[in-house]
């Protein structure tokens, strides 16, 4: 008896840990705004989201000796900052207008998970024309900024707070740091080395309107959507 009660008490964990990790608070740039006596990050107000998920074998890099797997984002428009988010696990349910990978839904009431490691690059493309696979391959990818784990977010049904966040500030001033209009990715893996396997949602955000924004896993998905 007393094992099928820790066995309950264990799936009613997981299961409220995946729904929790749908229950995110807005997402907060690094401007913050004093209210009464609590100060808030004030809310993106573009933000575009993705969920998809990972599995051994698929990865798009070895990079550092670690599995990579990369989403791809078109933005139009220079930008003053972009923020990045992951989550693992996600069920996606209350998620309005995400892109889903082709395979999310059936694996959205699996209860794997890994630890995010997420990094924010930017390619050297700036014309949508020049937007194609073999392109996006032997582009200049530089690695703008990059987060392992965040209290921000909810912790994962471990109870360890691994989901991740960043958010980058544009640097107007240098050329290689600023955000510009172009190809950029989010790149991301498992702080250790180790396979990624798990649901997930992933978002990218800015502080001002930015129409155009599209975000795909593949640069063939990414055109489509540009279209």
């Amino acid at each position: 008896m007393k094992k099928n009660l820790f066995v309950a008490a264990m799936l009613l964990f997981s299961c409220s840990a995946i729904v929790n990790a749908q229950k995110l608070k807005k997402f907060g740039s690094s401007v913050e705004k004093k209210i009464g006596p609590k100060t808030i990050k004030v809310p993106y107000t573009d933000n575009i989201s993705y969920l998809g998920y990972a599995s051994p074998g698929n990865e798009d890099e070895v990079k550092d000796n670690k599995k990579f797997y990369y989403i791809y984002v078109w933005v139009p428009l220079a930008a003053p900052e972009l923020g990045v988010r992951m989550v693992s696990p996600a069920n996606g349910d209350k998620i309005k207008n995400a892109v889903k990978s082709a395979d999310f839904d059936e694996h959205a009431s699996t209860k794997d998970f890994f630890d995010t490691y997420i990094t924010l690059e930017r390619s050297d493309i700036v014309s949508a024309d020049k937007v194609t696979t073999e392109g996006a391959k032997s582009a200049n990818w530089v690695t703008l900024a990059s987060n392992d784990d965040t209290s921000e977010l909810p912790k994962q049904p471990s109870g360890s707070s691994y989901n991740s966040l960043l958010r980058y500030k544009s640097e107007v001033s240098n050329p290689t740091k600023a955000l510009t209009a172009g190809l950029y990715r989010v790149g991301f893996t498992t702080y250790k080395r180790g396979e990624v396997k798990g649901t997930f949602l992933a978002e990218v955000a800015a502080p001002i309107k930015i129409p155009g924004v599209v975000m795909a896993k593949t640069i063939d998905e990414l055109k489509a959507q540009m279209k």
